[in-house]
């Protein structure tokens, strides 16, 4: 490619895909070897097909095969999780081995010869605009008669290999990538900033996270336990209620406005205190757990002791839940009010000396 803007040349890399039994052949430019690069070349070429085969043989790059191996072979989860979408399994060439995978040799071969130099005194400034020259030439490669056989790739495919082609899903595989968490004790993990929660039972042990663009999957001992919609908001908390232990979920059930017809039932000055908590925080959530606590202090003391601390409180100003717990332990809510609130000290302005300045000044 050449870059529009500096006329740089900028390399790409060609991947190339073959059919075993009808040699029908794919290929396509990439920016380049990366996992992203892979999986995308992957689907698009069985879209191609309109089919997969059931196993697929692709050579040891990082991207396809973690760590090659004579006789046990490390693939790359994700490349693992594509092929199963797919499904297929995947059964790479041993190193060094050719012919292992002799069909893509030769189609290799052929691209560089019918492809490639067919496009070599063209310039491109888009992989699209590239990527549409090439799948022009691959149809006529695939059409054109073989000599060996006298029928062309294409006839073939539709005669052997379409028929023993596995469906595709319904659904286009989506790029997946895959780190190892340990679940905080708030029974959430984090990802990016974001915590997800997951069945409060896992609390302290290493699941797997499965994230795509749209989702977020955990994963215990290789069994799905929890999938969210993935979010970016840094910070904040996706929960779902059935994670939850029992205690919590009870928690969840309170809104403000149920919190603060409780109040209510307790006397109008609790009613008070309770909006108080709400109101003072960012988010109303936020305040329920004071809230929760000023019901602990009914269960403790009772409704009408409560409600004289939280008329002492109103009448103070001072409307926390601390301030109320130590009313009530200190026995202050059964003390009489103040005849009166405390005054505000008066303000006034100080006597004209040269350093004040007035409006002329700045105006």
């Amino acid at each position: 490619l050449v870059d529009a803007t500096t006329g740089d040349v900028v390399l790409v890399e060609l991947f190339v895909g073959v059919l075993g039994a009808s040699g029908l052949i794919y290929a396509e430019a990439t920016r380049s070897q990366d996992l992203a690069s892979w999986v995308g070349a992957h689907v698009r070429m069985v879209e191609y097909f309109g089919g997969s085969p059931a196993i697929w043989v692709p050579d040891n790059l990082k991207s396809g095969v973690t760590t090659a191996h004579y006789y046990e072979p490390e693939i790359n989860r994700t490349y693992t999780d594509l092929a199963t979408h797919y499904g297929a399994i995947v059964l790479p060439a041993r190193a060094a081995h050719p012919q292992d995978k002799p069909k893509v040799e030769v189609s290799v071969q052929i691209a560089q010869r019918w492809i490639l130099a067919v496009l070599r005194h063209r310039t491109f400034f888009t992989l699209a605009d590239l990527n549409a020259a090439i799948r022009t030439c691959l149809e006529g490669v695939n059409a054109r008669p073989m000599q060996a056989v006298g029928v062309s790739r294409r006839a073939l495919f539709e005669q052997l290999d379409r028929p023993a082609l596995r469906p595709l899903p319904a659904s286009r595989y989506e790029l997946a990538t895959w780190k190892p968490c340990r679940v905080n004790i708030d029974y959430h993990v984090e990802f990016d900033g974001h915590y997800y929660s997951v069945p409060h039972a896992l609390v302290g042990q290493v699941l797997e996270l499965r994230v795509t663009l749209s989702s977020i999957e955990c994963f215990a001992s290789g069994r799905r336990v929890a999938v969210h919609a993935r979010s970016h908001r840094r910070g904040a908390f996706s929960t779902l209620t059935e994670h939850m232990p029992a205690s919590h979920q009870a928690h969840r059930q309170w809104s403000p406005s149920k919190l603060i017809a409780w109040g209510a039932t307790v006397g109008p000055h609790t009613e008070r205190v309770v909006a108080f908590q709400l109101e003072r925080m960012p988010h109303p959530e936020q305040g329920y757990r004071a809230c929760l606590g000023l019901m602990r202090l009914a269960r403790q003391y009772g409704n009408a002791r409560l409600e004289a601390a939280a008329t002492r409180a109103v009448a103070l100003g001072a409307m926390r839940y601390k301030n109320l717990a130590s009313m009530l332990k200190t026995g202050l809510d059964r003390a009489p009010l103040p005849a009166s609130a405390p005054q505000q000290a008066e303000l006034a302005l100080p006597d004209a000396h040269a350093n004040l300045r007035g409006a002329h000044y700045y105006h």
